[in-house]
């Protein structure tokens, strides 16, 4: 049975830090919790599902937070695959609900990763310190390194150049010069990335996703029960989740997850590209916008670099993308799934002011988690009005 139109969004809420050295993970996930709860009108006391995820939870950190919110959930999930695994959870959540398993679900996260000086991006692409990572990554590949492997590689067969990747980071910028809580709201120029440092050949530093603290909070119960809650309810319409990996030694950088997951999701929802008012994708790299939107469908392999131009993808474009400035230029605490959820439930909700998408009806949400160009997942979600 399809999940399709069955169940809901019923409450959203993003921490406005980007910078708590005074806060914990867990606090700021506390607060975060608050925050949905009362968006949706909600109480803690309703919650029988518990998702979450983070930079730092071992095994137990799903039932070490439910003691950390004194609840005793009857559905527990610590799915944790990277970035995307925030826009799975909203899918998991749905199937829970669904299945009868829970009636409302928080999803949470929270980060200190700049106030922790954690080096996201840095470290070693592939898995890590994981012993499986010596058999992709063996002479220390990087994050960044690797996305960058990605962008040489559509250069090489497609031309694109580093001129297009910019002017995403400077869309991403425009939008976030009119978001309050962004952390990065002075305006860029196209000659402003390309002058800044190059981190990994062809990726500059304006390139590259900023790094900040942060959280999320989601409530998720079926449409029926949303209804009756304090805001109008965003109904999940199609989701779908997918891993890329090496494919033992013979991988094909452009081709990533959200192209099986981004099916997935049209499939359920039963809809085409032109229903789409909106994307929220995850940033970490200009590369990861350019090579997803390829992948979900929406212009074909190569063309990516000329779609990004000319404002299509800004406010007022014919896709506005990440409205919120993205990882790029609002926040990117470690792992950025939820707030591409948050973002766009407020976009079909409406009233954002200057960076309302009008009239929009139905979004994408694609998430991904890990590596481009080594392994990573991919979760994508369509969400509309009621």
């Amino acid at each position: 049975m399809s999940l399709s139109g069955k169940v809901a969004i019923a409450g959203a809420y993003e921490h406005p830090t980007r910078w708590a050295p005074d806060k914990s993970e867990s606090l700021i996930m506390a607060e975060c919790a608050r925050g949905a709860l009362k968006d949706a009108g909600l109480e803690l006391s309703d919650v029988d599902g518990l998702f979450a995820a983070s930079m730092s939870m071992g095994i137990m950190g799903v039932p070490n937070l439910a003691e950390y919110l004194n609840i005793k959930p009857r559905y527990l999930d610590g799915t944790n695959i990277g970035g995307s695994s925030f826009v799975a959870h909203v899918s998991h959540a749905a199937a829970a609900i669904h299945a009868g398993l829970c009636e409302v679900a928080l999803v949470l996260y929270g980060s200190t990763a700049a106030s922790n000086a954690m080096a996201i991006g840095t470290g070693l692409g592939g898995g890590g310190a994981d012993p499986e990572a010596a058999f992709i990554a063996p002479y220390g590949m990087t994050t960044v390194g690797s996305y960058a492997m990605v962008a040489q590689r559509h250069a090489h067969l497609y031309g694109t150049r580093p001129e297009q990747l910019a002017e995403i980071a400077v869309t991403m910028r425009q939008h976030a010069s009119l978001n309050p809580e962004a952390k990065m709201q002075k305006p860029i120029t196209v000659d402003d990335v390309l002058a800044s440092r190059v981190i990994s050949t062809p990726l500059h530093l304006l390139d590259c996703c900023i790094i900040s603290d942060g959280g999320g909070a989601l409530i998720v119960t079926s449409l029926e029960r949303a209804r009756d809650l304090a805001k109008a309810p965003v109904v999940l319409q199609g989701c779908g989740e997918a891993v890329c990996h090496q494919e033992i030694g013979a991988p094909d950088l452009l081709t990533i997850a959200a192209e099986q997951s981004g099916k997935q999701a049209f499939a359920m929802a039963g809809m085409g590209h032109d229903a789409v008012d909106l994307c929220t994708i995850y940033d970490s790299f200009t590369i990861t916008l350019l090579v997803t939107l390829e992948n979900l469908g929406f212009c074909k392999p190569g063309e990516g670099g000329a779609f990004v131009e000319g404002g299509r993808i800004g406010l007022g474009g014919a896709l506005p993308v990440n409205p919120d400035g993205g990882g790029l230029s609002s926040n990117h605490p470690g792992m950025r799934g939820i707030f591409l959820v948050i973002e766009a439930v407020r976009q079909l909700r409406g009233g954002l002011g200057p960076r309302q998408v009008e009239g929009a009806e139905v979004a994408l949400v694609h998430g991904t988690g890990g590596t481009l160009g080594s392994l990573h997942s991919g979760a994508t979600l369509l969400l509309s009005r009621d």
